[in-house]
């Protein structure tokens, strides 16, 4: 069974830094893409931002130039550094990857790790 575990929500004040990491466990052969996505209340979720197996990355416009995203493919982990937080990157994050478990690769996401940005 695949697992992806989130950490590193909190309360934080506005331009406050905050580091999520999420790690995927359990029986899969290999990670394709590794991403963030955010659902604030009343809102759609949305992707933040993604990076492939091969360290290519993919950012919203909203995050661009104040959030960074990492990933090591050795211990299966995928970080997002948030720095100059604003209250409205308020939200639950969750964590996404697309991981292949037999012959194909399928989402798993993690239960989600809230974010609140206070001014």
């Amino acid at each position: 069974q695949v697992q992806l575990v989130e950490s590193g929500g909190d309360l934080v004040q506005v331009g406050g830094s905050l580091r999520l990491s999420c790690t995927a466990s359990g029986s899969f052969f290999e990670i394709r893409s590794m991403g963030w996505y955010r659902q604030a209340p009343g809102k759609q979720r949305e992707l933040v931002a993604s990076i492939t197996s091969g360290g290519s990355t993919y950012y919203a416009d909203s995050v661009k130039g104040r959030f960074t995203i990492s990933r090591d493919n050795a211990k299966n982990t995928v970080s997002l550094q948030m720095n100059s937080l604003k209250p409205e990157d308020t939200a639950v994050y969750y964590c996404n990857g697309e991981l292949r478990t037999w012959v194909r690769f399928d989402a798993y996401w993690g239960q989600g790790t809230q974010v609140t940005v206070s001014s």
